[in-house]
């Protein structure tokens, strides 16, 4: 798991020399009127496809959302209407609900295109439009080097629809192309995660919250460090949060880790001092701070695109995950009863 963290940076920098030519133009074929998306996967793969839908709606202006493979299965019928697109994520490309769901829609006549990191996969022979990931395999059960090459594709997507559309898209290209050196960065903060993760292993209970596109990170956040450590672990949308869900906090085993990749905004600075106030819970803040919330920790590298800071704060929640599991002594390339969801 470690050694397939520390290759990301290398990752990024080939998903960039695959797809961005010369001139700055994102090589990566779609179809063309498109105005709405429906993004279908499991597992981490879902978080990304959950963060995709974020910017496809922000970047692109296109309306997008995300749904489950296994929730998607269930539906008697699916929208497919011709300026429909549906993408399809999967590391493997043979993940069994996801390639059933790619199933089902093809039989409605929909678009389909597929983010997967296997070439000539099942995915990959099934879907009309196909994008790779070039992380090479995956050895570990957590997947890392995989979410983060689809965070990649998918900004790369977003960016390629929003042009279409006669969106000015240069900068957010040029800016991009320094995600390889912000995870080199990230990498730095090994020393000071290992310190928050000794406290962490501590405790039983851990709440993750967040909002907006940081969401989909608190949830990969969440996962990564369930499945390494078996510690319970739960996300929540910081808003959502405070309607009920809050009063767990009175149990003190808990501790809440706030997740953002933008400025704090006034809301969730009240929240928070509300919980500190009401509960008093040790807060750990990854990403940007405020001086108005009493934080017992902070991880962060100073950027100021939230496009780019995703991929540092992603790389920070692997190895928050990593170094929990480790001082627990865990096994985390093979946790215990888990497995890759294939065929």
């Amino acid at each position: 798991m470690e050694e397939e963290i520390f290759e990301q940076s290398k990752i990024a920098q080939a998903i960039l020399d695959a797809y961005i030519d010369e001139n700055n133009e994102i090589n990566i074929e779609i179809p063309t009127g498109i105005n709405r998306i429906i993004i279908v996967a499991s597992g981490s793969s879902y978080h990304c496809a959950r963060y995709s839908a974020e910017l496809f709606g922000t970047i692109s202006k296109i309306e997008a959302r995300a749904v489950y493979s296994s929730e998607f299965l269930l539906e008697d019928t699916i929208p497919h209407q011709d300026d429909l697109l549906y993408i399809f994520i999967t590391q493997s490309g043979e993940t069994t609900d996801t390639n059933s769901a790619l199933e089902k829609a093809k039989q409605f006549g929909v678009k389909t295109l597929c983010i997967t990191n296997k070439e000539n996969s099942t995915i990959w022979n099934a879907a009309d439009y196909k994008v790779a990931c070039h992380a090479g395999e995956e050895k570990s059960i957590a997947a890392t080097k995989s979410f983060i090459s689809q965070l990649f594709c998918a900004t790369l997507l977003a960016l390629k629809f929003a042009k279409e559309k006669g969106e000015e898209v240069r900068n957010n290209i040029i800016d991009i192309k320094a995600i390889p050196e912000i995870i080199n960065k990230t990498y730095e903060l090994q020393p000071r995660i290992k310190q928050l993760a000794k406290f962490l292993a501590k405790y039983k209970n851990i709440i993750i919250t967040a909002d907006g596109h940081s969401y989909a990170l608190a949830k990969e956040a969440s996962l990564k460090i369930k499945e390494t450590s078996y510690i319970n672990v739960t996300s929540a949308i910081l808003g959502e949060f405070m309607h009920g869900h809050v009063a767990v906090l009175n149990n003190r085993s808990s501790v809440l880790v706030y997740i953002t990749n933008s400025t704090l905004s006034y809301t969730a600075i009240k929240n928070l001092a509300k919980i500190k106030e009401s509960y008093n819970p040790p807060i750990f803040l990854i990403g940007n701070r405020s001086n108005q919330v009493k934080s017992t920790y902070n991880l962060n590298i100073e950027c100021e695109k939230p496009i780019i800071k995703t991929f540092s704060i992603a790389v920070m929640i692997q190895l928050l995950a990593l170094e929990t599991a480790l001082r627990l002594k865990r096994n985390v390339d093979k946790p215990h009863g888990l497995n890759k969801v294939v065929k």
